[in-house]
């Protein structure tokens, strides 16, 4: 997957009101970001350009789609934070998110049958 360029809080809040309702026209965009936020038409449109310029959105004949799905975004988004917190080291994220919290059984089943999924020894 293409690296998704880091959102800004208020471009994020606009790239969730565009996921939750895409395809969506740019003035209907407009007028949920007003309802929302209270955004301005110009501050609506800046972000969408913005979000446009890091390829993360299209606004094509007044119609404005995401280039990438949420849970895209969100995998991308964690990949990035474990290589610059963590050097990469998944098992080192681990630890540290589970160095103050205890988890629950189904949790441990949940974690190890993604390891079995991405077992790259595998049978």
């Amino acid at each position: 997957m293409k690296q998704i360029h880091r959102l800004t809080n208020a471009e994020l809040r606009l790239a969730e009101l565009i996921w939750k309702n895409e395809p969506i026209a740019s003035m209907k965009l407009v007028q949920i970001a007003q309802g929302e936020y209270g955004w301005s038409k110009s501050t609506t449109f800046t972000h969408l350009k913005a979000m446009i310029e890091k390829g993360l959105a299209q606004n094509k004949n007044s119609c404005v789609t995401m280039l990438a799905s949420y849970d895209e975004y969100i995998a991308d988004q964690s990949c990035h934070y474990v290589d610059e917190a963590f050097g990469g080291s998944l098992p080192m994220f681990v630890a540290a998110f589970t160095s103050n919290r205890k988890l629950t059984n189904e949790q441990i089943a949940q974690l190890k049958r993604l390891i079995d999924e991405h077992d790259e020894g595998g049978e």
